[in-house]
C-alpha cells in the first residue's frame, strides 16, 4: 500500500467518520491505496461521503479472498454468501457443470469454479443475469472461465444443459417488498431493485427457480439458495414442493442461512 502523509490520512478518516462510516480507518486506507493523485483521492472520498457503496467507489469487492470488479449499479457480493460457495464446493463432483443464476458480478461462479477445480478438475461454468450492467461486469470477471448470458433466470441458458447441472447457485433476491425501504441507503439507492426485492414474502423468485430447477439438475445435482432465518421453513417447503430433497445449513458467524435442494437420482421433471 502506498504511504501517505499522516495529516492527509487523518483528514480522510475524520471526513469518513463524520459521514457515518463505521470502519473509517479501513476505508481510508483503501481509498488512499486506490488514488493516484490528491485530486483523485478527493473525488473518491466525495463519492463515498455522498453514500456510494465503498465497493462501487473502489470498483471492486473482496469475495472469497479475491478482488472482483463491481461496476456502478451492480449488486455487491456479501461476505455471508461465501458460506454458500463453501457449501457448493463441498457438493461439486469431478468436472462439475455449474450454473450461477442471478449472477451479478459473477463472483460466486468464479469463486466456486476456482475452489472446486483445484481438486476436481475443470468446471464447466455458466452464468446469467437479467441486468445488462451485471452481465457486462460478470463477463469481465469470468473471462475464459465460462459463459455469461443475459436474460431472465433459465431463459437464456443453452438447452443442452437441461438435466446436466451438478451445482445450481441461485443467489436470488429474498427481501420482502415491504422491507426494501428499510435497507441501508447503500443497497436501496445504489443497487438494482431487481437484485433485492423478492416479492411479498421475499420468496417469489425462489419459487420460480425451484419450479424449473429439477428439469435442469443432473441426478443428485443440487440447488443452493440463501434465505433469512425467519424464511428458512418456508424456503424448505418451496424446495420440497418442487420435488427436491431439502436441507438447511447455517453459519452463525456470518449470519448465513443456506437452503439446499437435491434432485433425487432418477427423478426427472421436464
Amino acid at each position: 500500500m502506498s504511504v501517505h502523509p499522516v495529516s492527509s490520512f487523518s483528514a480522510t478518516v475524520a471526513t469518513l467518520r463524520r459521514a457515518g462510516c463505521v470502519f473509517a480507518e479501513d476505508e481510508a486506507s483503501l481509498l488512499h491505496e486506490a488514488a493516484a493523485s490528491p485530486d483523485q483521492l478527493a473525488a473518491l472520498v466525495e463519492d463515498r461521503v455522498a453514500g456510494l457503496p465503498l465497493e462501487h467507489v473502489l470498483g471492486w469487492a473482496e469475495f472469497c479472498g479475491r478482488r472482483f470488479a463491481v461496476d456502478a449499479g451492480v449488486f455487491v457480493p456479501r461476505r455471508r454468501t461465501e458460506f454458500l460457495v463453501a457449501q457448493a464446493a463441498a457438493l461439486a463432483p469431478e468436472r462439475a457443470v455449474v450454473v450461477d443464476l442471478c449472477c451479478g458480478s459473477g463472483a460466486l461462479g468464479v469463486a466456486l469454479a476456482t475452489e472446486a477445480s483445484t481438486g476436481l478438475g475443470p468446471v464447466d461454468l455458466h452464468a446469467c443475469d437479467v441486468e445488462p450492467a451485471a452481465v457486462r461486469c460478470a463477463r469481465r470477471n469470468i473471462g475464459r472461465l465460462g459463459q455469461v448470458y443475459e436474460g431472465d433466470l433459465f431463459d437464456p441458458l443453452p438447452a443442452g444443459l437441461r438435466g446436466r447441472v451438478d451445482v445450481l447457485l441461485a443467489n436470488v433476491p429474498y427481501v420482502p417488498t415491504a422491507d426494501v425501504e428499510l435497507l441501508p441507503a447503500e443497497a436501496r439507492v445504489h443497487e438494482p431493485r431487481v437484485a433485492l426485492d423478492g416479492g411479498g414474502d421475499g420468496l417469489d423468485v425462489m419459487r420460480r427457480v425451484a419450479a424449473e430447477a429439477p428439469g435442469w439438475l443432473a441426478p443428485r445435482g443440487s440447488l443452493l439458495v440463501e434465505a433469512s432465518e425467519r424464511q428458512r421453513d418456508a424456503a424448505v417447503g418451496v424446495l420440497r414442493g418442487a420435488g427436491l430433497v431439502p436441507r438447511v445449513v447455517v453459519c452463525e458467524e456470518l449470519y448465513a442461512t443456506v437452503v439446499i435442494g437435491t434432485r433425487p437420482a432418477g427423478h426427472v421433471k421436464l
